[in-house]
């Protein structure tokens, strides 16, 4: 999960600096465009039986909220920065732990609370409410974390049936379809300067999704949750080097409660595990 993401948060730097010259859509399209390739790449003539699924509703609609994610979050990268736009969306691991209790029927312990909390405490040093960061475009961020969350879900309950390879896939072809439909309306011509960029962004999607599914089929949803916050520390590192977004103290602040929340979650579910 911290691969995972690591790589969605070079996906959104890539996608901030792409944003800014081409529309979003076509971004977003890109990105699942290049997903797409690379697992009809590596399935060769595997595709048509891995693309079999006895699940093909759940899959849409983990497709859906996917789509919405990175149409709602690849947006806001127009209007605020990266680690604002990151700390936002980073609610979506409380929206996660609870969903996981209320639909998945995983277990909602206090340890998981209060490191969700703790989290969340941080995540709110961070955009400090009335310091300017929440306006039209935090809603965005906001409703990327809703449709994460959602997300997520799915793809912990797919993940109990299905290969991680067919989801992938579906959500590939899925999500390029989707955005195809919008090519004729948007469309700018791609610089050649700008190519390896669109790559990028496919290939760094594809490995952070292959993580993020992997994760959440191997482990409860609520247990891995929480290491969605150092996304904040990683979004902070990114603006710093790629965009010279430098964070003040509270950012910096609110980044090591961050880590140290999710630090203390995965060390009391590695003790419990192991006795």
């Amino acid at each position: 999960m911290i691969l995972a993401i690591l790589f969605f948060t070079l996906l959104d730097a890539t996608a901030k600096g792409l944003v800014q010259r081409y529309p979003a859509p076509q971004v977003i399209w890109a990105r699942f465009l290049g997903q797409t390739l690379i697992v009809l790449l590596i399935l060769r003539g595997r595709t048509m039986v891995t693309a079999r699924t006895s699940h093909p509703g759940l899959h849409v609609w983990r497709a859906v909220f996917q789509v919405m994610t990175a149409a709602f979050f690849f947006t806001s990268l127009q209007y605020i920065g990266l680690a604002e736009a990151t700390a936002l969306t980073d609610t979506n691991p409380v929206l996660i732990t609870l969903g996981a209790a209320l639909f998945l029927g995983e277990k909602l312990g206090p340890r998981r609370i209060f490191g969700i909390l703790a989290a969340l405490t941080g995540a709110m040093i961070v955009i400090r409410p009335g310091a300017g960061v929440f306006s039209w475009a935090a809603l965005l961020p906001l409703a990327a974390a809703f449709s994460f969350a959602a997300n997520s879900l799915l793809t912990r309950r797919i993940g109990r049936y299905e290969t991680v390879w067919t989801a992938m896939l579906w959500g590939g072809v899925l999500g390029t379809l989707a955005f195809s439909t919008t090519l004729p309306f948007v469309w700018q011509p791609v610089a050649a300067s700008d190519l390896p960029m669109f790559v990028l962004i496919g290939a760094i999607g594809t490995i952070g999704q292959l993580c993020m599914i992997r994760a959440l089929s191997i482990a409860e949803a609520g247990m891995v949750a929480p290491f969605s916050y150092l996304g904040i520390v990683f979004a902070t590192l990114w603006g710093m080097l790629f965009f010279d977004e430098f964070p003040d103290r509270w950012t910096i602040l609110g980044a090591l409660v961050i880590a140290g929340a999710g630090l203390y979650v995965w060390h009391r579910e590695t003790r419990a595990a192991r006795a």
